[in-house]
């Protein structure tokens, strides 16, 4: 295999490609970075986590395992050549998320200098600041009954640090602390701040005899497809059409993102009995709470905010004022030739105050009470080149929910995945991240179909077509509904340095009528139409200068009116000795936010941004990294959005005067033992 660099961003920006506001692509990106910069141990690591790579479909993973299984372990990377199914390209961007492990010379040592002298280790820092002054940051106001209005109690600035060190297959440690711009930097440890207002932590140790895992602190927990445990290391539909669909079992992992909620807290353990894994969780975990107070003095939580902010006097006296328990196992068997997993979940959760949301005709099936549990069953099966999953839950309401997936390599340039799904309104995961339409898997059935087809190296296409419904309200929509949506995508590339592709997709979806429109104020549903289109080309000039050109446009049909968006992007990437260079200018018009763009932009090391564009105006940025030296190296961010159709920016306490905002972000990392 050559050896050309893989370019993780770019990498990354392919799978995000089609961009939706109810992922959380921070997690998702913060987990496959996380693969990354931690690869796996060719001769240790499952075909589940193999799979979460986004990389290799399940017959490839397999593949993989069964090579391993009847030639023993391998010698070389380079070695992966000879297992069927694997195609040059795959092999090239598979080879930088995993390595051959000599953990012997590691274990040698005792923990305490194993964790001193691993090559991993590493610390950051972020500073993050808006040049323009927000509302939030200006003097009070003096309101007539004499009492100030509403600000924020902190500095306009953002800070970030993170300390994390380990080995793959034998421990990991990490300590993360995150406070936000309006954030007082106050040490109340009754309230969780430390100083910082988010603070995260763990210790995990992997392969201690027959114990595959112990971890304490933060965590999160992947088993089955995501309708109990549901981890954030899934994408959804995008231009992968095949992978994406399905969950991989990866188990326990550390939690180490700055997202403030969707995580455990507490102690977590996966045992080995030969071909069975059990798995025991125990967490509590805080919360921000709304509370309203009954005549008898009781109290219940009436809503919960998963925003993370604790700027203003109302966010901060909510922030951790609560908490969330839970309980829960796994336990799955694994077949000596690895083909079939059956595996089984349960969870416990109990607020500490009974949890009801204020009622509305939509969320009258949703999570009311202080307990709930569910429990599930699941396997996968591969035979041949067809791979088989599903998993089956039911929650405490007795609301059900499944899932049932076939993928097929049907030839060796031509693969396919077929998955059903059906939620019920009742179904209650607090956890769950199953494959869906919606944000959460509940009140939804659908049927989706993907195909992918590559008859050469300079050839690629891939669809998929989803139909679902949703049997009751939703938000935004007064009445069950069905809908459907379809994309196609088709990448060429005649040479190396040059890669082309463009993509449409369409989403017919209903939703109520604007009540402005309803004369006799009556709800009306209607259906809307979006069409996304993109063409993007990448070119390497050279091995250090890259350029890349995308447009993006849209159309939005809904009650007889049609309206329409477009951005056009250019980014210049340079490479010279110890800086990297990323700039960008994007040229945005959008008509309604219905019709607003979600562009993939170059950050700092682990920070991640998608922004929407919406309006009329002009993004760019230029983002600098340099190697101070094999230890040492920083990152600087200016970012600005200017736009010409208004003269204020945003609303409320985050209210800017002006038609511009720009922020700075300054970044370094230091790698002990480099």
């Amino acid at each position: 295999m050559a050896q050309d660099e893989f370019d993780f961003e770019r990498f990354a920006e392919e799978l995000f490609s089609m961009q939706e506001e109810d992922i959380d692509y921070e997690q998702v990106y913060e987990s496959l970075l996380q693969r990354f910069l931690n690869p796996l141990d060719l001769n240790a690591c499952t075909s589940d986590e193999l799979q979460s790579t986004y990389i290799l479909s399940p017959e490839q993973a397999n593949a993989i395992i069964t090579y391993r299984n009847q030639l023993g372990p391998f010698i070389s990377i380079y070695e992966l050549q000879a297992v069927p199914g694997l195609d040059l390209s795959t092999l090239q961007r598979l080879k930088r998320f995993i390595y051959l492990n000599d953990n012997a010379t590691k274990r040698a040592k005792k923990f305490i200098p194993r964790i001193l002298s691993e090559d991993g280790a590493y610390f950051i820092y972020r500073y993050r600041q808006n040049i323009e002054q927000r509302k939030g940051f200006t003097a009070p106001d003096t309101l007539s009954n004499g009492s100030l209005t509403s600000r924020y109690l902190g500095a306009p600035s953002a800070q970030y640090l993170r300390f994390r060190s380990q080995h793959t297959g034998d421990f990991s440690i990490g300590l993360t602390m995150d406070q936000d711009m309006g954030e007082k930097f106050t040490w109340s440890p009754s309230s969780g701040r430390y100083g910082y207002n988010y603070l995260s932590y763990h210790l995990s140790l992997y392969n201690r005899n027959k114990w595959k895992v112990i971890s304490l602190g933060d965590y999160q927990a992947q088993f089955g497809q995501g309708l109990v445990y549901g981890a954030g290391f899934s994408i959804g539909k995008g231009a992968e059409t095949i992978t994406t669909t399905r969950r991989s079992s990866t188990g326990i992992k550390p939690y180490t993102s700055a997202t403030e909620q969707g995580y455990f807290r507490g102690l977590a353990a996966t045992y080995q009995f030969g071909r069975v894994e059990g798995s025991l969780m125990a967490s509590s975990t805080p919360i921000d709470a709304t509370y309203e107070y009954l005549p008898d003095s009781s109290r219940y939580i009436q809503s919960i905010s998963e925003s993370g902010y604790h700027r203003t006097l109302t966010e901060i006296s909510r922030k951790s004022n609560s908490q969330i328990r839970n309980l829960g196992m796994n336990a799955n068997y694994n077949s000596d030739n690895k083909r079939l997993q059956i595996g089984i979940n349960s969870l416990f959760s109990s607020y500490e105050a009974p949890y009801f949301r204020s009622p509305q005709p939509y969320n009258q099936f949703e999570f009311g009470g202080k307990d709930n549990y569910l429990h599930s069953l699941y396997f996968s099966y591969n035979h041949q080149n067809h791979f088989f999953f599903g998993e089956y839950a039911q929650s405490k309401s007795r609301g059900n929910a499944a899932v049932l997936g076939m993928m097929s390599s049907l030839s060796h340039d031509f693969d396919m995945v077929v998955h059903v799904r059906k939620y019920d309104r009742d179904f209650h995961s607090f956890y769950g991240n199953a494959f869906a339409e919606g944000s959460r898997p509940i009140n939804e059935s659908g049927l989706y179909l993907g195909l992918s087809y590559h008859p050469s190296r300079k050839f690629q296409w891939s669809g998929y077509i989803d139909q679902f419904k949703f049997p009751w309200l939703r938000y935004r929509l007064y009445q069950p509904s069905t809908g459907y949506e379809w994309l196609n995508r088709l990448s060429y590339s005649p040479f190396k340095a040059l890669k082309i592709y463009a993509q449409m997709r369409e989403e017919v979806k209903d939703r109520n009528r604007s009540s402005d429109a309803n004369a006799d104020n009556t709800y009306q549903v209607i259906t809307g139409i979006k069409r996304n289109y993109l063409i993007n080309m990448d070119y390497s000039i050279s091995k250090n200068i890259m350029i890349r050109t995308r447009l993006q446009t849209s159309t939005f049909d809904f009650d007889g009116k049609k309206t329409s968006g477009y951005t056009l992007v250019q980014d210049l990437n340079i490479q010279h000795r110890k800086w990297k260079w990323g700039f960008r200018a994007a040229l945005f018009d959008t008509e309604d936010y219905d019709n607003r763009q979600y562009v993939y932009e170059k950050n700092v090391l682990w920070a991640f941004s998608i922004p929407s564009y919406y309006g009329q105006g002009l993004r760019y940025y230029v983002l600098g990294q340099y190697q101070v030296s094999r230890k040492l190296t920083t990152w600087m961010r200016w970012a600005r959005t200017s736009y010409t159709d208004r003269q204020s920016i945003s609303s409320g306490l985050q209210e800017v005067q002006g038609n511009h905002l720009s922020e700075l972000t300054l970044q370094l990392r230091y790698q002990f033992n480099k």
